[in-house]
């Protein structure tokens, strides 16, 4: 597998609400997941453009991390605004 349990623990410390790494369940590390496995797989489809599974699965992707981040906003703005700064993205 692409991602080891080092590498997840790792994401989960840095971007938690609880900064620990059994922090899995919070938008925020489940957000910072799904953002280094999308990034993993449009690499992947930067290579091979007929991959046409592989895109499904990151269209999902994306769609739940869209969900999440919605969620988040409704909760709480400032959790909300921190994230996007974190990794970067933009709505």
């Amino acid at each position: 597998m692409y991602l080891e349990k080092e590498k997840k623990a790792e994401i989960f410390e840095k971007h938690g609400f609880n900064k620990s790494a059994t922090d899995t369940g919070s938008p925020e590390a489940q957000i910072a997941l799904f953002s280094h496995r999308i990034d993993h797989l449009t690499e992947h489809l930067k290579k091979n453009k007929k991959d046409t599974s592989t895109r499904r699965g990151l269209l999902q992707l994306v769609g739940k991390r869209r969900k999440l981040l919605n969620y988040l906003i409704k909760k709480d703005v400032t959790r909300y605004r921190s994230i996007i700064k974190e990794l970067g993205i933009r709505k």
